[in-house]
């Protein structure tokens, strides 16, 4: 299921990641991060599908290798 640029923000902010890590986790540019969270902007555009799948696995508790210690 797609998520929304504030809801893709949100998550990160529920996760407690700064854009740099997940940008690290996600294995994109900390610029991508922000076009994907910024909503009406022109340069925005939608988050990744399989970005959000991974914050969803995220929320539900799974941590992948490069979750920030």
């Amino acid at each position: 299921m797609q998520m929304t640029p504030a809801q893709f923000k949100e998550a990160r902010h529920t996760l407690g990641l700064s854009m740099s890590q997940l940008a690290r986790i996600l294995n994109v540019d900390p610029r991508t991060v922000r076009k994907w969270e910024a909503d009406g902007v022109v340069s925005a555009r939608p988050p990744n599908p399989i970005a959000c799948r991974a914050m969803r696995w995220m929320l539900d508790g799974w941590r992948p290798p490069e979750w920030p210690k």
